[in-house]
């Protein structure tokens, strides 16, 4: 298929495969080694690059961006970042004065980081660079070098237009369009982020003959916020479900700051995230804790189900061949709830366990809960067992500590590289203990907790 966009400011035409990645063609028929390869999986940052378009500029992952997602966007690599004539840009000059850089191979990822956080005007450093791994200095000089180059202006050269491009992949600008053409290829992949099917590609090295891209399906991507409930469109990203979280459900949005990093949340969307049916995901844990609505399409016809009916069992979810996903429709108001994310590292880590809490206390009493985890079965479920234990008791310790040893009857955890199955169920215990003691107004945050 036949791909048109901006490389460094200047149009380029490539006849592509659908599932070709950008790095691999930046390094292979460019020649621009600069952008690097780390783990080929999204996680090091190695391989960043800043994408422009109409939405604004966003760093992403070159190494599970394929090319057919560029089409009419504007791309700028580490060798694009300088000046016409040479000149630096802020953030490169600001590396060089902070000695910022001691080995180099993890250097461009970073500097296309720090200059599109630069051009969005981002001072939340550590949120910026979470997607970017450094093995030598430390980082402390990184940071000092994006602060001190926080003030400078955006330089004129790096603004780019991206060109008019017609479409050529398979990019449907509309649902109808979208739904007819997948219920007639029931078995083609639709590509929104690809920060999971780019590891189909990079480390199962599966073909992927029939693609759709939803990039350009405008009718998946909006929010809408009503009187009592927030619709989020299949194909908006995690960038944008965490502004919106931010206003409404707090501590989901602090659940999704620690979703991937940077790169990945500008890329994947919520849509891609709940139909791939990860027993690990987090976003599925807390849409189950707000008691949320899936909507599913298949051709003309539609269909809704609370959310926690979709997962069925391992890698099985409830949708028919050829059935989308369309978008998620949650409360506005959920003031009890909270998201708990358990891992090895604090950022972009896979949860061994994640746990979301949504109870409801009238008068003293429990009149209501949902009670939701990732990492602890097969698939993300409730905690049925333990939320009967709860209701109708009076909310107190005593009946935290009763209702905790329930969720032996709800789960059987597995054990694996990123935990036992007695630390699962241990720390599910105590996240319930957590949560009473957030709502009672302690200090739970062990990023706030001091001696």
């Amino acid at each position: 298929m036949n791909v048109t966009f901006l490389l460094n400011g200047e149009t380029v035409q490539v006849d592509t495969a659908p599932t070709r990645a950008l790095l691999d063609w930046l390094r292979e028929d460019q020649g621009l080694c600069g952008t690097k390869e780390g783990c080929n999986e999204g996680d090091c940052g190695a391989c960043t690059v800043v994408v422009s378009d109409d939405d604004g500029v966003r760093a992403l992952n070159a190494c599970i961006l394929f090319l057919p997602q560029l089409h009419g966007k504007a791309v700028r690599t580490v060798e694009g970042i300088s000046g016409p004539d040479g000149a630096l840009h802020p953030v490169q000059q600001a590396m060089v004065d902070h000695h910022g850089s001691q080995c180099g191979f993890c250097t461009p990822g970073f500097v296309a980081s720090m200059v599109a956080g630069h051009m969005n005007g981002r001072t939340d450093h550590d949120d910026v660079l979470a997607g970017n791994l450094c093995r030598c200095t430390g980082y402390a000089p990184i940071i000092r070098a994006a602060q001190a180059a926080a003030d400078a202006s955006v330089p004129d050269w790096i603004n780019d237009t991206a060109p008019d491009a017609a479409p050529q992949p398979y990019a449907p600008e509309t649902l109808d369009d979208l739904a007819t053409w997948y219920a007639a290829h029931p078995d083609a992949t639709l590509i929104a982020g690809a920060t999971d099917v780019g590891l189909w590609v990079t480390k199962q090295l599966r073909e992927l003959p029939h693609v759709a891209f939803l990039n350009r399906c405008a009718d998946l991507q909006p929010i809408i916020v009503s009187d009592d409930t927030i619709h989020i469109g299949a194909g908006a990203t995690m960038t944008t479900v965490m502004a919106t979280m931010g206003e409404y459900h707090p501590s989901y949005a602090e659940l999704i700051r620690r979703y991937g990093s940077e790169q990945v949340r500008n890329a994947a969307t919520i849509g891609g995230n709940i139909a791939n049916g990860s027993p690990i995901g987090d976003n599925p844990p807390a849409l189950i804790a707000l008691g949320a609505t899936l909507h599913l399409r298949h051709a003309d016809k539609t269909r809704d189900m609370p959310i926690e009916d979709f997962f069925l069992d391992y890698g099985k979810q409830d949708r028919a061949p050829g059935e989308l996903v369309t978008g998620v429709t949650i409360p506005k108001s959920a003031p009890a709830l909270r998201c708990y994310k358990i891992s090895k590292r604090f950022d972009q880590d896979i949860s061994a366990l994640c746990g979301c809490f949504n109870v409801t206390v009238v008068d003293g009493v429990v009149s209501n809960a949902r009670i939701a985890f990732g990492g602890m079965a097969g698939t993300p479920h409730r905690a049925h067992n333990t939320e009967a234990a709860l209701i109708g008791q009076p909310w107190t310790a005593e009946t935290l500590a009763t209702a905790a040893t329930r969720l032996g009857d709800d789960y059987t955890p597995m054990t694996d590289m990123r935990a036992s199955a007695n630390y699962r169920l241990t720390t599910a215990q105590n996240l319930l203990h957590r949560y009473f003691a957030d709502l009672s107004g302690d200090t739970i945050n062990v990023l706030e907790v001091t001696s």
